[in-house]
């Protein structure tokens, strides 16, 4: 089966990354801030799940990229049990996009260039934060702040070791759209492996 395009044209493509392309232009120019906002669900190396509010930085047809600090709760599950799903939703869109795949890390290379695209007090943060682990108060993160802005001074904040980015290579990504009386629509891409061809499939709402 293949992608149809409705009445409205809202699933005017057959690649599903470039039908995500082109809601997520829809969502950067309706939405109030962070049309990249996605949820994030990992699971522990128990099955225990965990989800949270991260940005995407980047999609194309390899996966859906983010960044976080190794060590932190996600790093250290995604380390564990390499598999992930992430969720976009756009009220002001009444759309919804969900993704599920293996997770990889990406590339040192693709790490250290987006790092430098980061604000400067950005990079010291990620220095100066242990993230996920206890604080026993706010003084205890500035004060590592103002070692590390000390440390680097007017130099190049090089990328911490234990920051760098992750890449979901999608084996099902599907949208939704919100339709009058619950009767949503909601069409499903699927694949076996990345090299794989997608399949199409609709699904009652």
């Amino acid at each position: 089966m293949t992608a149809e395009t409705d009445d409205a044209g809202v699933f005017t493509s057959e690649d599903p990354i470039e039908l995500f392309h082109e809601w997520m232009a829809l969502a950067r120019a309706k939405e109030p801030e962070d049309a990249n906002a996605m949820a994030l669900a990992t699971a522990d190396a128990t099955g225990f799940p965990d989800v949270r509010m991260v940005l995407l930085k980047d999609a194309d047809e390899r996966g859906f990229v983010f960044y976080t600090n190794l060590e932190s709760a996600k790093g250290l599950e995604l380390k564990d049990n390499p598999r992930a799903a992430l969720c976009f939703h756009w009220k002001s869109l009444r759309r919804q996009v969900r993704v599920r795949g293996d997770v990889m890390p990406v590339s040192a290379e693709e790490a250290d260039a987006y790092f430098a695209t980061r604000a400067r007090d950005s990079q010291i943060g990620a220095w100066a934060s242990k993230q996920s682990r206890p604080l026993e108060g706010r003084f205890e993160l500035e004060k590592q702040v103002a070692v590390f802005a000390a440390k680097f001074g007017v130099s190049r904040v090089p990328r911490p070791p234990h920051w760098s980015g992750f890449r979901l290579s999608p084996k099902h990504i599907e949208f939704w759209r919100d339709r009058p009386f619950r009767l949503h629509d909601r069409l499903v891409f699927e694949r076996e492996t990345p090299a794989a061809e997608w399949r199409t499939k609709k699904l009652f709402p």
